[in-house]
């Protein structure tokens, strides 16, 4: 098993600005969640995708960036400065170096990576909220507030991954059942062409929570 990355180094004053999934309820699930969907995955991300780059979408803590980077070495974004610091800070306690950018989501990324992204991971604001708290002043709210639906946010991210991930690349997304998986699956093959499954499912409480798989359709 591969391990977990350590984040000691993190002070109740870096949570009280970057996201900590411990402080609200059982959202800590969501990122042991996705580090053993990684671990299930790496044969298939090594062997098959052979990747050059790899991306996180909303690092937080870096604790996903890093383990990624255990396993292949990658980058992430962020629109808060702080949890892009943090993030780097993460994989320098981890042994793993890690390029991170402050942006809105991947704006800084393209078109210099277009079809360039071999493994991008994104675990999204996807809590159901009003939507004034999705432009929260408050960077550490808009962290986890996902408007309408909990979708406001990963909406806007599909049509980016479209655009960043490469002809054999793959997209690791987290949502809950609220997000409405199925319709997020069926907009992806419709509009983007791509194919979709869900590789994990865990049930966190009431909450249930899943991790999609996305790759370009083979015609496509």
């Amino acid at each position: 098993m591969l391990p977990t990355p350590n984040l000691d180094h993190l002070s109740s004053e870096d949570y009280e600005k970057v996201y900590n999934p411990a402080a609200v309820s059982l959202l800590l699930e969501d990122t042991f969640l996705f580090l053993d969907t990684l671990e299930d995955e790496v044969r298939f991300i090594k062997d098959d995708i052979k990747p050059c780059i790899c991306l996180e979408i909303g690092s937080g803590t870096g604790c996903i960036s890093t383990f990624l980077g255990q396993i292949l070495g990658n980058g992430s974004t962020h629109i808060n400065p702080h949890a892009t610091a943090t993030t780097i800070a993460t994989g320098h306690r981890n042994s793993v170096l890690l390029d991170a950018i402050t942006t809105d989501l991947t704006s800084g990324l393209l078109p210099r990576l277009n079809h360039a992204v071999d493994v991008i991971c994104c675990n999204p604001p996807y809590v159901v909220t009003p939507h004034e708290d999705v432009h929260s002043k408050n960077i550490l709210e808009r962290s986890w507030a996902g408007g309408i639906n909990g979708r406001e946010v990963i909406d806007q991210i599909l049509p980016l991954v479209n655009n960043l991930l490469s002809k054999n690349g793959v997209f690791y997304l987290l949502v809950i059942n609220e997000n409405m998986p199925d319709e997020i699956c069926e907009k992806m093959r419709k509009e983007h062409q791509f194919q979709s499954e869900v590789v994990k499912f865990r049930l966190a409480g009431r909450e249930k929570q899943y991790i999609l798989k996305f790759k370009r359709c083979i015609d496509n």
